[in-house]
């Protein structure tokens, strides 16, 4: 390492964060829980009407 790169790394300094680690790390942890819950209900009222697409044929031929 020259005596260059030395100087150059002991004067780094880091950029301050808006939160703790620990903060914004919750804060993602909501934001995935709540997509996995809009999900989740998606998931629930497709279930709930599958009967429309039941016994139905698929595709663009269907009935042509």
């Amino acid at each position: 390492m020259t005596l260059a790169t030395a100087i150059l790394a002991s004067e780094e300094e880091l950029a301050p964060l808006i939160a703790p680690p620990e903060v914004i790390a919750g804060a993602a942890a909501l934001v995935f829980l709540m997509l996995g819950l809009v999900t989740f209900a998606y998931r629930d009222v497709a279930n709930r009407h599958s009967h429309k697409t039941a016994n139905k044929p698929s595709g663009h031929d269907a009935g042509h």
